[in-house]
């Protein structure tokens, strides 16, 4: 499979639940290559994330603790800080190329590799 499902869900939950519901309409996108998967999340890092050190383990905030709240009820999010270790996890198993991020304060995008 070119993709791990559970890398694709875990950033994709990641991008509905971190992006800015204020100030803009604008969607998540996923654009879908022939090479690589794109997600784009509006709303850059919030408060201890940074542009900086966005995606390092053990940095962690929520801009939306309720929708956090509500994806962890319905059983949507397993544990709150693990998303992105578990898409690296199951990108690394299925051999493809290690996730890359692009964050700045508008947007933060996700981009998967698919197997070379």
């Amino acid at each position: 499979m070119p993709y791990p499902p559970a890398a694709i869900q875990q950033i994709l939950y990641n991008a509905v639940l971190h992006r800015t519901y204020e100030s803009t309409n604008a969607p998540v996108r996923i654009y879908w290559f022939n090479d690589r998967i794109e997600i784009n999340s509006p709303g850059g890092p919030y408060g201890n994330v940074t542009v900086d050190n966005f995606g390092k383990p053990g940095i962690t905030d929520y801009r939306n603790p309720n929708l956090a709240d509500a994806l962890k009820t319905f059983g949507f999010v397993q544990a709150f800080g693990r998303g992105i270790a578990t898409a690296r996890k199951e990108m690394q198993k299925n051999n493809n190329p290690e996730l890359q991020f692009e964050a700045n304060q508008s947007a933060v995008v996700c981009i998967l590799r698919g197997k070379i």
